[in-house]
């Protein structure tokens, strides 16, 4: 699996993204990169922050930042969300 494709939802700007991650990439850096481009994206809705998390859209699971998307088990189609 060379990337896996998911949608980030930004309940801020009430708008949602598709996103191309890495599969061995730690999500903590996953979330450091995603924050800084969804706070230009969402024209100032949305502000990064060292709190600033990553969970599953359906079941508001947050998600392990020490583990890789792969680890997680995030596949082409997840729905996520950046808060």
């Amino acid at each position: 699996m060379d990337k896996v494709l998911v949608e980030v939802y930004i309940p801020a700007s009430e708008k949602a993204y598709d996103v191309f991650l890495p599969p061995q990439s730690k999500l903590h850096e996953v979330i450091y990169l995603l924050s800084g481009t969804m706070t230009e994206l969402s024209e100032g809705y949305f502000k990064a922050t060292a709190d600033t998390i990553l969970c599953d859209r359906k079941t508001g699971t947050i998600l392990n930042i020490n583990q890789t998307v792969e680890e997680v088990g995030l596949a082409n189609g997840a729905k996520l969300m950046l808060i």
